[in-house]
C-alpha cells in the first residue's frame, strides 16, 4: 500500500468506527477462503460487516472515536466485525465461532464500553433489535385483542342462549 491508500483506509475505518453501534475484534487462526466467505455471508445476513484491517492502520483510525479502548486487542492476525445494531455483529461472530474453532473472539466495544470475550458472548445472547421490536408489538397488541374478546363474549353468550331457546321451542 502506498501512502494515499493507507490514508484512505484510515479514513474509511474512522467512518466505520463513528457509525457503528458495536465493534467485535476476532482473531483468524487460518480460516480458509471458503470459511471466510461463509463468515462474511453470515455477517451480511445479520446486517453486519466483517473487515480484515492492518492493526497499525486500525489503531490510527481509532483516534477521536469512542472505540479507543480497542487498541489493546489489536495484536496478531485480527479482523473487525461491526454493525449499527449493537447485537448483530456480536451474535453473528459468536455463532460462527461455535461451529468453527479457527475463529476466536478476542473482545470488542460497544461505544465507549470495552468488552472482553465474555462480554461479547453475553451481548450475543441478547435478542436483536428486530426481535425486541416484535416482542413490543406483540405486547401492545395483546391487550387490544383481549379487550375485543371480552367485548364480544357477552354477545356470543346471548346468541347461544337464544339459539338454545329457539331449538327447544322447535322441538
Amino acid at each position: 500500500m502506498d501512502r494515499s491508500q493507507k490514508t484512505d483506509s484510515v479514513a474509511q475505518l474512522n467512518a466505520v468506527f463513528n457509525e457503528s453501534g458495536v465493534v467485535v475484534v476476532t482473531r483468524n487462526l487460518g480460516l480458509s477462503v471458503a470459511q471466510s466467505t461463509a463468515l462474511r455471508a453470515k455477517m451480511r445476513e445479520a446486517g453486519a460487516s466483517y473487515k480484515v484491517a492492518k492493526n497499525r492502520l486500525a489503531k490510527l483510525a481509532l483516534k477521536d472515536t469512542d472505540y479507543t479502548g480497542l487498541e489493546e486487542y489489536l495484536t496478531g492476525p485480527t479482523a473487525l466485525a461491526y454493525s449499527a445494531d449493537p447485537v448483530a455483529a456480536a451474535k453473528a461472530a459468536v455463532d460462527f465461532a461455535k461451529s468453527n474453532d479457527r475463529l476466536e473472539i478476542v473482545g470488542g466495544s460497544m461505544g465507549a464500553v470495552v468488552l472482553d470475550e465474555a462480554g461479547i458472548r453475553a451481548l450475543a445472547s441478547m435478542p436483536s433489535l428486530d426481535e425486541l421490536r416484535g416482542k413490543i408489538v406483540g405486547l401492545v397488541n395483546a391487550p387490544a385483542t383481549k379487550v375485543a374478546q371480552l367485548v364480544n363474549a357477552p354477545a356470543a353468550k346471548l346468541a347461544r342462549v337464544f339459539g338454545a331457546y329457539g331449538a327447544s321451542e322447535a322441538a
